[in-house]
């Protein structure tokens, strides 16, 4: 599982988040700031825009997309209400996704 993302990108963020209240374990491909400067991702994923999700051949951009199908397809990890209270108490802007 491949997610093209940033770390001050909020949508990617609450992709980040839903991965880890999944358990599942994906690689970050960090992506210029300025979307001119994407070629690489362009290359791969066929846009520039973030976040992207490669998973089994799925492409799936925006995390609206991203967070219905992670949602649909995999279910939540034993420990996922203990990262959402953990994030809770770490991350003062912290936002509900799971369940």
């Amino acid at each position: 599982m491949d997610l093209w993302q940033a770390e001050w990108c909020p949508h990617s963020h609450r992709v980040r988040q839903r991965l880890t209240e999944l358990g599942l374990d994906f690689v970050a491909h960090q992506v210029p700031a300025d979307p001119e400067r994407r070629e690489r991702m362009r290359r791969a994923v066929g846009g520039d825009s973030i976040p992207v999700l490669v998973d089994d051949g799925h492409v799936l951009t925006g995390d609206e997309a991203i967070l219905s199908y992670l949602d649909a397809t995999y279910e939540e990890a034993p420990d996922a209400e203990s990262h959402r209270a953990k994030a809770r108490a770490e991350v003062p802007e912290f936002q509900e996704l799971g369940a």
